[in-house]
């Protein structure tokens, strides 16, 4: 009759150790996508921080984005070429940055 009870125990003890190695796995899944969108906004903001202190044109025209790969985006306007060519070379010069998707266009009225 004692093995019974031994038995529940032996079955009881590794189902909670399998809820307790699927409870860490989610838990790690959380941390690191929450360790992405921090890196994620770090990237965007040294560029726009980059951006403003060469002063290229104002921040609402320009707008970055970076995904969770590194991949930054530049939409928007600026006033010339050179201030597209300029704002592209910073943001591949951040430290953490893959590549850059250029969709800026020279808008003289800004």
């Amino acid at each position: 009759m004692k093995t019974k009870p031994a038995m529940i125990w032996v079955v009881f003890g590794a189902l909670l150790g399998s809820a307790a190695a699927t409870a860490g796995d989610d838990a790690n899944a959380v941390g690191t996508s929450a360790t992405v969108f921090v890196r994620d906004s770090a990237i965007t903001a040294k560029i726009k921080t980059k951006l403003a202190a060469d002063h290229l044109t104002s921040l609402g025209r320009i707008h970055v984005d970076t995904d969770n790969n590194g991949i930054v985006w530049l939409t928007g306007t600026a006033r010339s070429e050179e201030a597209i060519a300029q704002a592209v070379s910073l943001a591949r010069e951040t430290e953490h940055v893959k590549s850059v998707h250029n969709e800026l266009t020279v808008r003289l009225d800004d």
